[in-house]
């Protein structure tokens, strides 16, 4: 088509996992919590329900938005206001969100809630810290002013002042106050307060490798001066926070608190208190002195911090302490804490002795979960937000209408995955996708059954966690159950074989499972799910009539868990959508088999549309390694060995007829593979064509499902598009214009089968994606001509922030007007498109 079509773009679905560094997440007074994904700032909105079966909004939280500008990985965020300063933030109708990332960089990003959640870059601060940004900490002042600090992992922590714009025409003021060098190491907590009856007087608490917690004291102009040390904790400090004022009944405010946990194990609450004016309280040294701790002067005011409690209940080191969000100006006497123990804790006052203790213990009691790396307080108090070890996001909510009585409920939070996704495909009539990533993992992603029209996606599975990174991965075409073929960083390829519990599942998501694999053939799958390994790289069936049985371990002794030992999974028909505990363990697909013949580690997969062959290839500095081997589905035994690349093949693909094999390499060539089955169904392979097709790399291929012409996109910023003419020569038809960037992704699908009509998405190594509608004519006279026209170019926000390494469109029925895409990239992400032509 020549002429430019409407087309819209909707945004299904974002799953991402959480960057695995302490002060990562934030949770803002907009209600919204902020984390990093990789480069980008993802943000989700805890819709947090009573009950799932009676849901006004149906389910959990979805992530909403992804928002680019950073080149490296974000290591914090920080809302302005935050969950803290919800109080002073009921009406605001702009929000504001700082993140900082490990080169140093620090950007303000701005949400208007009135005009339909709305993201702008606000700017970028001024380049002050040379080396990675590991906290931030924020004081409101005002509706329109507050200050923050910053502190980096070269010791260097910075004071900042913003003011934010009353008209929607003004812009936002940022200067740098201050620039303190607190230590040679690095800071890894900052917490910021306004002194006790002393306005515009502040106090900057500093946690670092020392063991010590740094006090300065300064004005709202800045200039910030060390006043004292605080030493109790016996290792690194990790976090700290000033609670707001403390009031009383029949007296005005005199004290603040700060809570400060380390790796120590312990968390101690140190109180700051006004003990008079400079000059009018005298000290006397004695030996109750050194118990109540310094003193410090700051403008016409002393005061005097001293330990007013020490808690001990963690059995790991305490990466996070937060006070709970006040109500209406009043500091309620409460703290979070979270702990690489699995556990998150609530600590208050005794009302009879005023002894802190734990009140309430939630955690993750699974084998997987290797602890918490932070844990947050809803604005309103009632919800409470822990991120893991592995990317992951636990929220609890207190469902109990009496004050009296505490009753935490998990609730369901979006899932992803927490290092580059490197490939992606969809089931066999795309009920659901399978993606697989660096985070050892393959995870099934599918919209669940709702009264709405709104669909909500999950995660529902995660059929392999393994002991490699995942480089590839295919769907078993075909008749029969679902099926994939996996490689990773070995030289094996592995099947797995979806379980009953799994087939049951599908029943309750939106494509529902009758589809591809109806009820009635499913009697036959006789293994319910798998268990895991010692070593995590194996994992073996669980088989229908074992299921009721419990297994007798240790030679039936008392079933200690040793490293050696794995608890049994207990794989189970889910009818809500799954929460971490259930995926890391309970949803892993049996492995069926392996496939050796490879001599380096996997790259890519493919399987034929008949679903009876699989073609594999893996990295390769040589002709002989660089061979592209040929599996029977079924027999799994190794049916062909075709040899045309130096170099390792990239991607692998198989025309629509399954009559053709198409792979791309490094070594710059494409090599087109003519397939064919013999009367008594052996497999011949002849290699057609090989052609030198651009000047770098070529990283992807894509073939049009009504011929046999097909495109290459390659790091020299070019797609071009190819046809196989009758005489079975090939030659170049179009080359689209050259992209902005490196092209590392390309997938066609069909429009209209009679015009001959497609879409071209190509997705960029800066992340952006591209649609192209592509035309081919064939005549006598000239053979084969195509042209092309760009439909869409979507909006950065909606992209991904970093290479896109895969794209694929979901199967459709012919002359849909309605298509689906799924992308993966370097930003953990997984992203659903809809785009409506």
């Amino acid at each position: 088509m020549s002429e430019n079509t409407e087309v819209e773009a909707k945004r299904v679905f974002i799953g991402a996992g959480c960057n695995r560094v302490v002060n990562n997440v934030s949770w803002g007074a907009s209600g919204l919590v902020s984390f990093g994904a990789q480069n980008a700032v993802a943000i989700f909105c805890p819709k947090v329900s009573l009950s799932f079966t009676h849901l006004q909004e149906p389910f959990c939280s979805q992530i909403l938005t992804t928002l680019p500008g950073h080149k490296a990985s974000v290591n914090c965020t920080h809302w302005l206001p935050s969950s803290k300063f919800a109080f002073k933030a009921k009406h605001l109708d702009r929000h504001y969100l700082l993140s900082g990332d490990t080169d140093g960089v620090i950007i303000l990003w701005e949400l208007s809630t009135n005009s339909n959640n709305q993201w702008r870059h606000v700017l970028q601060l001024p380049r002050s810290h040379k080396k990675g940004v590991t906290c931030i900490t924020a004081f409101m002042c005002s509706e329109t002013d507050a200050m923050f600090a910053s502190g980096s992992s070269d010791g260097v922590v910075n004071v900042w002042d913003v003011s934010f714009p009353s008209q929607p025409s003004e812009e936002c003021k940022v200067s740098c106050l201050d620039s303190i060098s607190a230590d040679s190491k690095a800071i890894v907590t900052l917490s910021l307060a306004e002194l006790p009856q002393n306005p515009g007087r502040f106090t900057l608490a500093m946690g670092g490798l020392d063991n010590k917690i740094k006090l300065y004291c300064g004005e709202r102009t800045g200039k910030f001066t060390s006043v004292c040390e605080l030493k109790g904790h016996t290792d690194w400090i990790r976090s700290l926070d000033f609670s707001l004022p403390l009031h009383s009944t029949d007296e005005p405010t005199n004290s603040i608190m700060l809570v400060s946990s380390s790796q120590d194990k312990v968390i101690r609450i140190w109180k700051l208190v006004l003990v008079g004016d400079v000059g009018s309280w005298q000290r006397e040294i004695t030996l109750a002195s050194y118990i109540e701790g310094p003193v410090f002067d700051s403008g016409r005011f002393t005061y005097q911090v001293s330990v007013e409690s020490v808690l001990i209940g963690h059995e790991d080191w305490v990466y996070s302490v937060e006070w709970l969000p006040p109500v209406d100006h009043h500091q309620p006497l409460s703290i979070l804490s979270a702990s690489m123990d699995k556990t998150m804790m609530i600590w208050r006052p005794e009302k009879k002795t005023g002894v802190w203790v734990n009140v309430v213990c939630v955690g993750e009691l699974s084998h997987c979960a290797l602890g918490f790396y932070g844990g947050h307080w809803s604005p309103d108090g009632v919800s409470i937000l822990a991120h893991g070890y592995g990317g992951s996001f636990h929220l609890w909510r207190n469902v109990s209408s009496s004050k009296e009585f505490e009753n935490w409920q998990m609730q369901k939070v979006p899932s992803g995955h927490f290092a580059a996704v490197t490939d992606i495909t969809w089931a066999r009539t795309g009920e659901y996708l399978l993606s697989v990533s660096h985070d050892q993992t393959t995870r099934v992603f599918s919209s669940w059954k709702s009264d709405e029209e709104n669909e909500h996606w999950h995660e529902l599975a995660r059929p392999q966690v393994h002991g490699h990174d995942i480089n590839c991965v295919a769907m078993v075409q075909g008749k029969g159950n679902h099926r994939f073929v996996s490689g990773a960083e070995e030289k094996v390829v592995r099947v797995f074989e979806a379980p009953l519990s799994f087939l049951k599942t599908l029943n309750h998501t939106c494509a529902g499972g009758e589809g591809s694999f109806p009820e009635d053939l499913q009697a036959d799958v006789q293994v319910l799910g798998a268990n895991m390994s010692a070593l995590g790289l194996s994992q073996k069936p669980i088989y229908l009539h074992s299921s009721s049985e419990p297994l007798e371990r240790n030679g039936g002794g008392e079933g200690l868990e040793t490293f050696e030992t794995v608890p049994e999974a207990a794989p189970v028909e889910l009818k809500e959508p799954p929460i971490e505990d259930q995926l890391a363990f309970h949803t892993l697909w049996p492995e069926s088999h392996k496939l050796y013949g490879h001599g380096n580690e996997l790259f890519s997969l493919c399987c034929d549309h008949n679903g009876s062959l699989v073609a594999s290839s893996c990295k390769a500095q040589s002709a002989a390694m660089a061979e592209i081997w040929l599996w029977e589905v079924g027999t799994w035994k190794a049916v062909g060995r075709l040899q045309s690349h130096s170099l390792t093949v990239t991607h692998l693909e198989f025309s629509y007829d399954d009559t053709l094999l198409l792979s791309v390499s490094r070594d710059r060539h494409f090599s087109v593979f003519s397939i064919q089955r013999t009367d008594n169904g052996e497999v011949s392979h002849k290699l057609m064509a090989k052609v030198e097709a651009h000047k770098r790399i070529i990283w992807a291929c894509s073939w049009n499902p009504y011929g046999h012409q097909f495109a290459t996109s390659s790091r020299d910023k070019t797609v071009k598009i190819w046809s196989i003419e009758k005489d079975a020569h090939v030659k170049q038809v179009l080359a689209l214009p050259q992209f902005g960037s490196s092209v590392t992704a390309v997938a066609w699908t069909g429009l209209d089968q009679k015009e001959k009509s497609g879409c071209i998405a190509v997705g960029m190594e800066s992340g952006l994606i591209e649609l192209w509608n592509i035309k081919i004519k064939e005549t006598e006279e000239e053979g084969t001509t195509a042209t092309a026209a760009l439909a869409l170019r979507l909006e950065p926000f909606m992209c991904h922030v970093s290479a896109v390494n895969r794209l694929a469109w979901r199967p459709t029925e012919s002359n849909q007007s309605l298509l689906r895409l799924t992308s993966c990239g370097d930003d953990n992400c997984v992203r659903v498109f809809d785009f409506k032509f």
